[in-house]
């Protein structure tokens, strides 16, 4: 579960591709969620900068992009969970509904088509980052 009582959380956004990386940060926003604290985004362009980031802790959730090069958000999820201990959730963008199977074995916990729909983005992260709700 996801600690939000403090007073902002980290989402790691990855993508070779600032255009990408902007429109993730457009689509949630500061606050994607009146039940949330008010987001802080970590932007890395480059393979290593997610593992310096994922490794130094702190990350709610990581938003990689499936398309970017020379490593794509898919390659870097499967290798985030597979060697980082307690991996923050991750959300990979991907471009085509076919790839969904690699999300899978990726160990992502979603998935979000590019372009993005920032409702769909929003809904995704949100239920991520949500706590849950005992007896709700």
């Amino acid at each position: 579960m996801t600690d939000t009582t403090s007073k902002s959380l980290k989402i790691l956004v990855y993508s070779d591709d600032v255009d990408v990386r902007k429109q993730v940060i457009l689509a949630l926003g500061r606050r994607p969620h009146p039940s949330l604290p008010e987001v802080e985004y970590v932007e890395v362009a480059t393979e290593p900068a997610v593992r310096k980031q994922l490794d130094a802790g702190g990350i709610a959730l990581a938003l990689l992009d499936g398309e970017a090069a020379p490593a794509g958000g898919l390659g870097i999820a499967k290798a985030v969970k597979d060697e980082v201990a307690d991996a923050p959730p991750i959300v990979v963008l991907i471009a085509r509904p076919q790839d969904a199977w690699l999300a899978t074995w990726s160990r992502a916990e979603a998935t979000v088509p590019h372009p993005i729909d920032p409702f769909e983005l929003a809904r995704t992260v949100v239920g991520l980052l949500q706590p849950v709700n005992v007896g709700a």
